[in-house]
């Protein structure tokens, strides 16, 4: 299938040009920088030795694919130049594309192509997580936006109580989507709050429950102690949920994101990751790093500030706007 095409299929045809051209414009920064850098790294050499595979390694630690992730693709090339003794600069990019969506490959298997939920043991629960400013709240509101769209219904929960502003800025997108949210005052204990969105999501027969959580990480052991609460809490209700904790990370920060994701997956069990703000940032190989190091797929992209501007996450695109 064409690239946008399966992102896009079920989109108006009005929207597709102005989507694809969205989403080009937000990878374009990742995918220029990134190629030529790449390029100025092989220049004037016609084949892969020591100098080339030392510029390549700069040039992916400079992309915030992360020293760890690059020093084992750097060894994966090396094992296949060993074996061929011919091998050129100009196979460098297929090699270095194989072997990046190799990576990839290893977390994000039967990868969706559409905003979809498990159609079993309704309500759909997924329980956000990440620091203040990566973009959660707004992640939250897009992620609603999208489900809804796909006919289903959505309720919001703002267990985020240690911050007026954070249950206020999650009202504001429950209303600009036109879903129900579930809200208490601020100071309350965020387990009740998540406790009484998922009765009430189940009362009105909900396809789906979005619970926002602190953005703190000052503290790792009251981290732990609050999400376990709140997974606790909500199983009193029905059982294995959250059914999805979405660890949203900043692109843009680099070894933040790591550090976050770091922590984050320490204090809970993080299994999928959100990753904003690749619009205004040549930074994509964060997206290639935290997946490799964490074994968590990448479930979403933001690559702008509508509310389509958050994207489903496909592999095979994302590799492919490095090499374009």
């Amino acid at each position: 299938m064409s690239l946008f095409k399966k992102i896009f299929s079920k989109a108006q045809p009005k929207d597709i040009e102005k989507k694809k051209e969205t989403l080009d414009k937000g990878l374009e920064k990742t995918k220029t920088s990134f190629f030529n850098k790449l390029t100025k790294a092989v220049a004037g050499k016609s084949k892969v030795d020591d100098e080339v595979l030392d510029n390549l390694e700069e040039v992916l630690v400079s992309s915030d694919v992360g020293v760890e992730t690059t020093l084992k693709i750097i060894e994966r090339i090396e094992e296949r130049v060993a074996k061929d003794k011919f091998f050129g600069t100009d196979e460098l990019n297929q090699i270095l594309r194989e072997e990046i969506a190799s990576l990839l490959s290893l977390t994000h298997v039967n990868q969706d192509s559409e905003f979809t939920i498990a159609t079993k043991n309704k309500p759909y629960v997924i329980m956000v997580v990440g620091v203040n400013g990566v973009g959660k709240t707004t992640t939250i509101g897009k992620l609603a936006s999208q489900f809804k769209n796909q006919g289903l219904k959505v309720v919001l929960g703002a267990a985020d109580t240690f911050r007026a502003a954070a249950i206020d800025q999650l009202q504001i997108w429950a209303d600009r989507v036109d879903v129900p949210m579930v809200r208490q005052d601020m100071g309350s204990d965020p387990a009740s709050v998540a406790f009484d969105t998922l009765e009430s999501a189940i009362k009105q027969e909900a396809d789906v429950v979005i619970i926002d959580t602190a953005g703190r990480l000052h503290n790792k052991v009251n981290l732990m102690n609050e999400l376990t609460k709140i997974k606790r809490v909500m199983e009193k209700i029905t059982p294995n949920k959250p059914d999805e904790v979405l660890l949203v990370l900043d692109g843009s920060t680099g070894q933040n994101a790591f550090e976050q994701a770091k922590q984050f997956t320490k204090a809970t069990e993080v299994t999928a990751l959100a990753i904003t703000k690749l619009d205004g940032t040549a930074k994509g190989g964060v997206v290639i790093g935290i997946s490799d190091q964490f074994q968590i797929p990448v479930k979403y992209i933001g690559v702008g500030e509508g509310v389509h501007d958050l994207q489903i996450f496909n592999k095979t695109e994302f590799v492919n706007s490095f090499f374009r």
